[in-house]
């Protein structure tokens, strides 16, 4: 039997307030457990409702055959931005509440105008044009799961897509639109030792394909895509494993760094 919207509001509000204490949780309770994608999508709308201010963007996770691998699925999810987890390039975070400590290098986009819901699929060159800017990004996601690898992809949905928080950095200056995302080195460092490269296509082929699944996620649910939000399209390289003091730097070639330090407590 599908959840009701009751439901799905006490399974958000049960997430949020793990989220809100650091804590984690072995699984939902038999009755607020999502058991498809679209119940997981309907718990996780919930979240909008503990944001003072608009909604940021959208995140999407496992975009990667790592992130794939690290959480347990055979596909992306998507996920909220919220306005009170993103921060400006040379942030300095605490990694107190977040259990999975992990730093991902990843290519963001902001919208220019509205994708709204439709029935036809939006293609790839139709959503570019929809875009303002492209930024580089770095995002430190957790989740209120124990152990993340077994909770599965609705559970995973309605945990926000292990959304915790965002690093945008400026605007690019350099002509993206003419570059070969998918062919562009990304690497990683922590405190000045390089952890591991990567590139472009380790995000679904090509961050723009990674976009284009999004918009068209969002379609399906009813949900328009506004001017303005941000969308960050996941990991480019693996996941860099952080510890407090931390500084981590992500290169993304001609197109600039991002970069984010860690209390040391």
């Amino acid at each position: 039997m599908a959840l009701s919207e009751e439901q799905a509001r006490l399974a958000s509000d049960l997430l949020v307030k793990h989220w809100t204490e650091g804590s984690c949780l072995a699984t939902l309770p038999e009755r607020l457990r999502p058991s498809t994608r679209a119940e997981g999508y309907a718990i996780q709308a919930f979240l909008e409702r503990h944001s003072a201010r608009p909604l940021f963007g959208w995140k999407i996770a496992a975009t990667s055959v790592d992130g794939q691998r690290h959480i347990g699925v055979d596909g992306p999810l998507a996920g909220r931005l919220l306005a009170e987890r993103v921060y400006e390039n040379g942030a300095k975070l605490s990694l107190t509440n977040n259990h999975m400590r992990l730093a991902e290098p990843e290519f963001a986009f902001r919208m220019a105008s509205d994708l709204t819901p439709r029935q036809t699929v939006y293609e790839v060159d139709e959503v570019l044009s929809a875009v303002e800017s492209l930024h580089t990004a770095l995002e430190m996601p957790d989740s209120r799961f124990e152990v993340v690898a077994s909770a599965g992809a609705p559970q995973l949905i309605a945990d926000n897509a292990c959304g915790h928080e965002f690093v945008l950095g400026p605007a690019v200056f350099a002509d993206w639109r003419t570059m070969d995302l998918a062919a562009l080195r990304v690497s990683g460092s922590v405190k000045g030792k390089l952890e591991c490269e990567g590139k472009g296509a380790n995000v679904l082929g090509d961050p723009r394909i990674a976009l284009t699944w999004l918009v068209n996620e969002l379609s399906q649910l009813g949900i328009c895509l506004k001017a303005g939000q941000v969308v960050t399209t996941g990991t480019c390289l693996k996941p860099m494993p952080l510890a407090p003091g931390d500084t981590v730097r992500a290169g993304f070639g001609v197109l600039g760094e991002v970069i984010v330090s860690f209390g040391e407590r």
